[in-house]
C-alpha cells in the first residue's frame, strides 16, 4: 500500500493508460506561468485505466484554478505503489515493493520550478515513514513470519541510509501477538511509534484479541533505542495500517486518534469509541484529563484519517457509514482544543478516493485553506477547504488520472 489512498481503495480499478512518459524532468503543464519558484505543489496522479500503472508527478504553483493533465506530461514513477514525503527542500518518492526491495528516488526544484531527479537508490520496502531530525526515518514491519521490524535513517542532505537497526515486535507486544507499527512521529528528542496488536497468522493476519487498547512505543532519537511502551484503554489502537494516527501541535503536545476499527475473524470488535487522546509535551504518558470522543460529537461516525492544520485544527476524513469503519469518506474540521466537530460543506457527497491525508504541508501560506485532491466518477479536482468556515470550493482540475497525493516542495 502507498498512502491512505491505497488503504481505502486498494481494489479501485486503475484505467487505460492515457499518458506518455517523459524523461526524468517534468514537462510544465503549460496552463500557467511559474509564479513562485521558491515553492511548488507536486500533484501525483495515477492514469485511469489498467491496474498496475504508476503515478505521474505534475507540478503547479496554483491549486485553486486551472487544469493539468497526465497526458504527455509529468514524471512517470517506477513501480505501482508510491508514497511521498518532503524534507529539507527535497521531495522523496518511496516505492512500496510488496515484499521486494523498494526504490527511494529524490527530487529537487530547479531554477524554473521543475522537479529534477537528484538521486535514486534501493532500500527495503517499508510501511512507515516520517521526518526526524535531518533524516527520513523508514520502518519495515513484517505482518507474519520474521519477528523483527527493521528501521533505517536516510539522511535528507545525503540521500542515503546512514544507520539501521531492528526491534523484536513479538517481544514488544508481549501478549502473544505482534506489534504492527502504524506510524512514527518525532516528539521532542524522541520518536513515538503507535502500533496495533495483530495475530500475524493466516487466515486472520490483522485480527486481534485485544481490540480496545492503545499502545505507543517510545524510542530515543537518533539511536532508536526502545525506552518504554505507554498504554491506554479508553479507545482502540492509534492510526491503522499505513495510516499514522499521531500529530504534534505547535505547543509540542501529541494528539493521537483511533478509528476504533479492530476486528477478530472478520468481525468488528472495537467497543470503545473513535476518539483522540493526548500526550503532553515533555511526558511519556497518556493525559487522563483529555479525551475527545469524535464518534459521539459526529453523531456516530468513525475517523478514517487526519491532516493536522495548525492551532489545534485538524482536517478529518470520516468513514461514511455510521457506527462502522466502512463507507465512502466524508470531510470534517475538528478543533482538538475546544473539542468541536463540523462537517465540511461544498465537497462532493460521493468521494471515490482522495489524496493522501499524511501530507500536512498543503495548507496555504496564509493558513486559511487546506487543499485536498478528490476523485469522483465525474473526474478529479483539487478542493480548497476554508478552515474557519469548513467550506470546500472546487479548484484545479486534474485530467487523465486519479489524484493520489499533493505535496508542497520549496
Amino acid at each position: 500500500m502507498k498512502k491512505s489512498y491505497l488503504q481505502w481503495f486498494f481494489v479501485l480499478g486503475m484505467g487505460v493508460f492515457l499518458g506518455a512518459c517523459s524523461d526524468d524532468k517534468t514537462v510544465d503543464p503549460g496552463t500557467e506561468p511559474v509564479v513562485d519558484t521558491e515553492s511548488r505543489y507536486v500533484v501525483a496522479s495515477t492514469p485511469i485505466g489498467s491496474a498496475g500503472v504508476a503515478d505521474y508527478l505534475l507540478t503547479t504553483s496554483d491549486l485553486s484554478q486551472g487544469t493539468i493533465s497526465t497526458v504527455g506530461k509529468g514524471i512517470e514513477q517506477d513501480g505501482s505503489y508510491r508514497y511521498y514525503i518532503t524534507h529539507k527542500n527535497k521531495f522523496f518518492s518511496l516505492l512500496y515493493g510488496q515484499g521486494n526491495p523498494g526504490a527511494v528516488t529524490t527530487y529537487a526544484l530547479d531554477e524554473k520550478g521543475e522537479l529534477v531527479k537528484t538521486s535514486d537508490f534501493q532500500s527495503e520496502t517499508v510501511q512507515v515513514f516520517a521526518t526526524a531530525g535531518d533524516d527520513v526515518l523508514i520502518i519495515k514491519v513484517p505482518r507474519s513470519g520474521n519477528e523483527s521490524s527493521s528501521w533505517f535513517r536516510i539522511n535528507a542532505d545525503q540521500s542515503k541510509i546512514v544507520a539501521e537497526g531492528q526491534e523484536n515486535i513479538v517481544k514488544l507486544a508481549g501478549n502473544g501477538e505482534r506489534a504492527h507499527f502504524t506510524g512514527a512521529t518525532q516528539v521532542g528528542d524522541k520518536v513515538f511509534a503507535p502500533y496495533m496488536s495483530i495475530k500475524g497468522a493466516a487466515p486472520d493476519v490483522f485480527g486481534t484479541a485485544y481490540p480496545d487498547s492503545s499502545w505507543i512505543a517510545v524510542f530515543s532519537y537518533p539511536a532508536m533505542k526502545l525506552e518504554k511502551v505507554i498504554k491506554d484503554n479508553r479507545t482502540s489502537f492509534i492510526g491503522s495500517y499505513f495510516n499514522n494516527g499521531l500529530a504534534v501541535d505547535e505547543n509540542g503536545d501529541a494528539y493521537g486518534f483511533s478509528p476504533a476499527s479492530a476486528s477478530n475473524s472478520g468481525a468488528a470488535t472495537s467497543k470503545k469509541p473513535s476518539a483522540f487522546v493526548r500526550i503532553k509535551k515533555g511526558t511519556t504518558e497518556f493525559d487522563q484529563s483529555y479525551f475527545f470522543n469524535v464518534q459521539e460529537k459526529s453523531g456516530g461516525y468513525h475517523i478514517a484519517n487526519q491532516t493536522y492544520l495548525s492551532k489545534g485544527k485538524v482536517l478529518l476524513y470520516m468513514y461514511g457509514t455510521v457506527n462502522t469503519a466502512t463507507g465512502n469518506k466524508r470531510l470534517a474540521i475538528a478543533d482538538l482544543y475546544n473539542q468541536t466537530f463540523t462537517w465540511v460543506t461544498g465537497a462532493p457527497e460521493a468521494i471515490a478516493s482522495s489524496s493522501a491525508s499524511y501530507n500536512n504541508n498543503t495548507v496555504s501560506a496564509d493558513g486559511k485553506t487546506v487543499y485536498v485532491g478528490i476523485n469522483t466518477d465525474a473526474g478529479s479536482w483539487v478542493y480548497g477547504v476554508d478552515i474557519a468556515s469548513a467550506t470546500a470550493k472546487q479548484g484545479l482540475k486534474v485530467e487523465g488520472g486519479a489524484i493520489t497525493a499533493i505535496v508542497k516542495v520549496k
